[in-house]
């Protein structure tokens, strides 16, 4: 009897699209492994891909925990290698109505979950798969990176940053036959902004979210970028001047809750 002939781990795997892509995965030839810090909301998301026939492992993990996350990852590919690895787990942040600054404390808590946490779920994985010539890793982003919001200022400057990484990591890991995708949602309906008070044009729900991030992924896309219009919108406002842009946007209605997360878990 053989195994899954497909192995794929998930961050962020209990809620939101990181829950919805590993449901989207989940066939009897294929291995999840699902990392989330919530073990009633990760056991149900396990439940629902060990449904559609999936082989699920899952790992009660907080990805701002380099050591545990590098041991975890090492021990699932040691039990059979991985040929992709997710990492999603992110949160949100910015600032109230009417406030200037945001919350230091809220600033480090979201640097370790959305950036550190990133290099926490990627570091582990690098050399196994260059060894073995092959494989994936994704890493997901935000069009919110592609140019600053007055309203959310580190959300932004992580997720850029996860952009960078992203771009970094692919030139470098293709000439050992590792595939590095970026993915980059606009507004999509989860726990994650449930609370934003904003505009939320063209938003779509974690489902669909999920199916194209699959079929990119399947496909070994470099940037897997949705909606689209929106997309081309924000690239759009980094060659419109400056000062016009940041005049409609500090115009914006936007209310941004401040995480309760901090730099240690």
């Amino acid at each position: 009897m053989t195994g899954p002939a497909r192995s794929i781990l998930i961050t962020g795997a209990s809620s939101g699209i990181g829950r919805a892509l590993a449901i989207e995965f989940a066939r009897p030839d294929v291995r999840l492994v699902l990392i989330g810090r919530d073990t009633t909301r990760l056991s149900e998301a396990a439940a629902a891909c060990r449904a559609g026939g999936a082989h699920v492992e899952t790992g009660i993990i907080d990805v701002r925990d380099r050591a545990a996350m590098h041991d975890f990852i090492r021990a699932a590919d040691a039990r059979a290698p991985l040929d992709l690895v997710i990492a999603n787990a992110g949160i949100s942040t910015g600032l109230p109505a009417g406030a200037l600054a945001e919350d230091p404390e809220a600033v480090r808590g979201i640097v370790a979950i959305n950036l550190l946490g990133a290099f926490n779920t990627v570091e582990p994985i690098i050399e196994p798969m260059g060894a073995r010539g092959r494989g994936a890793i994704a890493l997901t982003g935000s069009i919110a990176a592609i140019r600053g919001l007055p309203y959310s200022p580190s959300y932004c400057a992580t997720k850029a940053a996860v952009h960078l990484y992203a771009e970094s990591l692919r030139g470098a890991l293709a000439r050992k036959g590792v595939a590095v995708s970026l993915i980059v949602p606009g507004f999509v309906h989860t726990p994650l902004n449930e609370n934003l008070v904003s505009a939320k044009p063209l938003a779509m729900t974690d489902e669909r979210a999920a199916r194209i991030i699959r079929r990119g992924l399947d496909r070994r896309k470099a940037v897997i970028a949705f909606p689209r219009l929106l997309y081309w919108g924000a690239r759009l406002t980094t060659v419109l001047p400056v000062r016009v842009v940041d005049f409609f946007m500090t115009r914006q209605h936007v209310d941004v809750p401040v995480t309760r997360e901090r730099m240690s878990s």
